[in-house]
């Protein structure tokens, strides 16, 4: 990977498949869902909110983990990471046969004797990874985060689009490209390779979700925030195992409806986190917590392989990031929350099983 631009330091599922009966009573509940007169799938539980996600670093003092939440190192431990740790860089790679790029930052204290976990971030149509950069907050996180330019797609304004959207540039393999961010990341820095996730908005969070469905072998779980979730490309989705899973959208989302749009072939959001629910075989939930007077969480829990489903409404939320830092797209955006705070919560302690790094060769701990 090549560095040409800088910029500022800111800015098999695997899963319990449900009988017949189990899944006419969930479809059943979705149905309710959707025209308003339940919450999300399944029993529901009600608990008071709680307290918003703190620091995301371990706790001084805290006992050391298990010898199964170890890290595995990649290749690039111990090497020149080529910038200053907190910045952010705009380096080019080769995929496909076309030159990409990633803009990629380095969290404050970034040492190359430590493996740091990487965050996969896919910016909305007509966006890039800069400009995404600039309103979700992600450079807080203590993790390495790659922010991807997609190519430009179908349609007016010769805006930059994912793969999966009826709009994205006709043969262009996004899949391929995010494995070869991967490899060079990992070639290049200091990498925990079970930890990476992915997340994104809009268009870019429709990859982040198809990405659960296609490379849950390197992918640990994703966060999906306003997603377009067309699928186009990808109708089925069969995880190599259970996917945690976290989403965000605002109920009245005019861009990408909560309520769904069958015309472009858009899923109902309580319909999608449904079907990861089966997909994980979660037994209990949703619990529903009111996180904030704007703000309602739905979390099943008991699911296969501990791969949990929360999806996070933002009531009267518009096509917007939560707790953005700066304009992030139209209609509502809350602050009660910041987004990059309660996915980091969610994902940071999530490990992808060690049998899939053994398939490809990587089994060397720190």
């Amino acid at each position: 990977m090549s560095t040409t631009t800088a910029s500022s330091a800111h800015g098999g599922t695997g899963g319990a498949r449900r009988r017949p009966g189990q899944r006419a009573a969930l479809l059943t509940a979705l149905a309710l869902v959707v025209s308003g007169l339940a919450g999300p799938v399944g029993a529901t539980t009600v608990s008071a909110a709680p307290a918003l996600p703190g620091a995301a670093t371990q706790p001084s003092g805290a006992a050391a983990p298990a010898a199964a939440d170890h890290p595995l190192r990649s290749a690039g431990c111990g090497t020149d990471p080529g910038q200053e740790p907190g910045s952010s860089v705009l380096r080019t790679l080769t995929s496909d046969g076309r030159e990409r790029s990633v803009q990629l930052h380095l969290p404050d204290g970034y040492r190359s004797d430590r493996a740091w976990p990487v965050v996969l971030v896919f910016h909305g149509r007509g966006n890039t990874g800069a400009g995404t950069e600039a309103f979700a907050g992600l450079d807080a996180l203590p993790a390495i985060v790659a922010y991807g330019n997609g190519v430009i797609g179908t349609g007016s304004g010769d805006r930059q689009a994912w793969e999966g959207a009826p709009y994205s540039a006709p043969g262009v393999d996004d899949i391929a490209y995010t494995n070869d961010v991967l490899d060079t990341l990992e070639s290049d820095l200091c990498v925990d390779t079970r930890r990476v996730y992915a997340t994104g908005k809009s268009n870019g969070g429709g990859l982040a979700g198809i990405l659960a469905c296609e490379l849950s072998d390197r992918v640990a779980a994703v966060a999906p925030v306003a997603a377009a979730f067309y699928g186009t490309g990808h109708p089925d989705c069969v995880p190599e195992r259970p996917v945690p899973v976290i989403e965000f959208h605002g109920t009245n989302d005019v861009t990408i409806p909560y309520v769904g749009d069958v015309d472009r072939g858009l899923p109902a959001i309580p319909h999608w986190a449904g079907e990861w629910v089966e997909r994980n075989g979660c037994t209990t939930g949703p619990d529903v917590e009111a996180t904030a007077a704007d703000v309602t969480t739905y979390r099943w829990t008991d699911c296969a392989a501990g791969a949990e489903v929360t999806q996070v409404a933002v009531l009267g939320g518009g096509h917007t990031w939560p707790g953005e830092d700066s304009y992030s797209g139209g209609g509502y955006a809350t602050h009660s929350i910041e987004a990059h705070e309660v996915m980091w919560e969610f994902l940071r302690d999530e490990r992808l099983p060690v049998r899939f790094l053994d398939e490809r060769g990587q089994g060397a701990t720190s």
